[in-house]
């Protein structure tokens, strides 16, 4: 998806953008965590994000990942990615004033 991997141990990772964002991921699986994790990512064009993501062909290469398109909401637009682990990822565009 973009991130670039930085291993800090062998059990915790590091993923950043170019732009220097980034999140820890750790080899912990607490089914009550993932089950309510939900991020957000604010992108500047949600449909080019969309294209991104389905040319990744996900779903085909990840068991249990599953896509939702784009969805229009009165503050902006955003579409989902649930990861194979059930995390729920909106990436989202906020409408312009």
């Amino acid at each position: 998806m973009g991130f670039e991997e930085v291993v800090l141990f062998p059990n915790m990772s590091f993923f950043k953008t170019q732009e220097g964002l980034g999140f820890y991921l750790q080899d912990a699986y607490v089914k009550d965590w993932v089950d309510n994790t939900m991020l957000f990512l604010e992108v500047e064009n949600v449909a080019t994000c969309w294209k991104d993501i389905l040319a990744l062909d996900l779903p085909a290469k990840y068991k249990n990942v599953r896509l939702t398109p784009i969805r229009h909401n009165d503050w902006g637009s955003e579409c989902f990615l649930h990861d194979p682990s059930g995390v729920l990822w909106h990436f989202g565009e906020f409408s312009k004033p």
